[in-house]
Formats: structure tokens, sequence, C-alpha cells
């Protein structure tokens, strides 16, 4: 394909900018310990200082994908796919979306929520960051809001994002993996005095899996 003809199946979602897919266990959430194919999508301006995959920031350096390929890979391994980026919500999700759940798999997403939600998807996994609020259309639709502790001043903003999500997201606050030792019992004294919180682990990282 020409580099126009690729560049409008990018802005229709044909492709993608994939950094990466592998077979693995979901580490974090709701869902955590679960058999999950993920789908790694490059491309991202959200820009966490803390991030442990800057190399996906770039989308130019991870090649347009045809959607058919990703989700061919995909059904092969298991019943639940999970989109991460980067973050996915830079492209129109609607056709990747589209042919996964033609396929019957369960189709996650984990985002900041700083694009407005494109997709059909069965589970969002909200992970609000200070530098790119969210949209109200991924406020209203997540299903779980998932908070990185990495200083004291993240409980407020936790409480901040509590009131904006819609009231059935279960609320979860997870240490950034650098201060996990010094945030750890932190947030476990918060959630025991707050209960409506849970705790979570990037317990794939303790297993040394990706």
């Amino acid at each position: 394909m020409l580099a126009k003809e690729i560049q409008l199946e990018v802005n229709k979602g044909a492709m993608l900018p994939l950094m990466e897919e592998f077979y693995t266990i979901q580490g974090e959430g709701s869902h955590t310990g679960r058999a999950a194919y993920f789908i790694r999508i490059g491309g991202c301006d959200v820009g966490c200082h803390w991030c442990d995959v800057k190399e996906s920031w770039n989308a130019e350096i991870h090649p347009p994908t045809s959607i058919d390929l990703i989700v061919e890979n995909a059904a092969k391994y298991a019943d639940t796919v999970v989109v991460t980026g980067g973050e996915p919500l830079s492209w129109d999700m609607t056709l990747l979306t589209q042919r996964l759940k033609d396929r019957n798999l369960k189709v996650h997403i984990e985002t900041s929520g700083a694009f407005p939600l494109s997709g059909t998807w069965d589970w969002i996994c909200l992970s609000p960051k200070k530098n790119k609020l969210p949209t109200k259309t991924v406020y209203d639709n997540a299903h779980e809001l998932k908070v990185i502790i990495y200083n004291k001043h993240d409980f407020i903003f936790a409480e901040e994002q509590a009131e904006l999500v819609n009231d059935n997201a279960i609320l979860f606050l997870q240490p950034e993996w650098s201060k996990k030792e010094e945030m750890t019992p932190l947030i476990v004294d918060y959630v025991m005095n707050n209960p409506k919180w849970r705790v979570s682990l990037q317990t794939h990282k303790y297993l040394n899996i990706p």
C-alpha cells in the first residue's frame, strides 16, 4: 500500500500502529488472575512521567497493522482480549472491537480516558491521569476506576475521580511500581478506612510475566 492509502486505513481504524501482542495473565484490577491476550497499540500524548512503556508513545515507530491480522492472532489464544497502549482511544476502536466481537471474544480496554470513547467493550478500565483528564463518555461508561498512587496527593486525586465516574464503577487504588514499598502500606490503611476502595497490585510483575 502507498503511504496515503495506509494513512486512510489508519484513520478509519482498519489498520492500527501495533506495538506488541502477547498472551499472559491479567495482573491488575477486577480481572486479576485471568488469562488474556493483550494487544498494545502505539501512540500516546498523555505523557505520564512514571509510565513503564514509554516506547509506546511514538506511534510512528510502530508499524500500521491490519486489524484482520490482529484479530486472527488473538482468536488463537484466549476468550478475552485486552486492548491497551499507549492510549488506544487515540484511534477509532470501532472496527477492531466489531471484528473481535464477531469472533465471540470478550473485549476489554485499559485507558486513561483522555479521548472520547469509541468501540464496543465488555469491560472498560479507566486509569485517569492528572495531566490529561478523562472525557465524560469514559467516566460514564467505565466498569472500574484504577488510580495509580505515586505520592500522598494522589489519594486526593483518587477521590476527585471517584466523584466523576459513574456509580457502578469498582474503585481501585494501585501503587506505582517504583514506589510500591512506600505507598502500599498507605494504600492498605486508606482502603481499611475507606472501604469503598479496593487494593490493586501489579501481580504480573511479582510473577515475572509480561
